[in-house]
């Protein structure tokens, strides 16, 4: 955006002068905000974050602060839920950790590191609440804290389960399946046991003739007593 100055005679002049100051009155206004800036505090969280039941989740945070640490600095990070006051859940310093989730909290934070992720094991229905960050640090000053205000709100979905066939199904059908195959083929041995069963008929049929034939010409031509 531009700003145009109309002015009369030697006034001009004064104008330029002042455009020109302009960008270094911006940079010291801006230099003074940032410092305004480092003298805050806080803590920094994603405002939501969605899970699985039965899976789990990680909440990241991070945050930052205007004090001097003691020479022997300490941090300690604790979790609250539901609410900016709610129950303590974790605490770094004692190792305390809610019985809700007792073998369900993990914390990724190395002091004196300012950032780090709660991982949550197992997520439970109940698990969809609000998770509030809170950082206790031994300063120069002494002990000084400071907390999100309004924290990461967990958000919790039901897995989506895949219908399989039971294996007695799938062994049914598998079975049907070969019965149907070999439906229109015979076993070889049957056709083997057809096959000679229905040479000896027709060999007896051939032969009886015969042997009948014989029998009679014997008896034909056997001497009379």
């Amino acid at each position: 955006m531009t700003l145009l100055v109309s002015l009369p005679g030697e006034n001009q002049a004064m104008t330029w002068i002042l455009f020109l100051l302009l960008p270094t009155l911006c940079l010291q206004a801006g230099n003074s905000a940032e410092s305004n800036r480092g003298n805050t505090f806080g803590v920094n969280q994603l405002a939501r974050l969605s899970g699985v039941q039965g899976e789990s989740i990680e909440i990241p945070f991070s945050f930052y602060f205007p004090w001097e640490l003691a020479k022997d600095p300490q941090m300690w990070i604790l979790w609250r839920w539901k609410h900016f006051h709610g129950e303590f859940i974790y605490n770094s310093s004692s190792g305390f950790i809610h019985e809700h989730f007792k073998d369900r909290l993990i914390l990724n934070w190395t002091q004196p590191q300012t950032s780090g992720v709660l991982r949550i094991l197992g997520l439970k229905k109940k698990d969809q609440t609000v998770y509030i960050c809170r950082v206790r640090l031994k300063t120069t000053k002494g002990i000084e804290m400071v907390q999100s205000i309004d924290g990461t709100r967990i958000i919790i979905t039901r897995a989506v389960r895949t219908t399989t066939k039971s294996p007695s199904i799938v062994t049914s059908a598998v079975t049907t399946a070969g019965l149907e195959d070999t439906e229109g083929q015979r076993n070889p041995s049957f056709v083997n046991i057809g096959a000679t069963i229905g040479v000896v008929v027709a060999t007896a049929v051939l032969i009886t003739p015969v042997c009948v034939m014989l029998i009679f010409l014997w008896w034909k031509t056997r001497p009379a007593d």
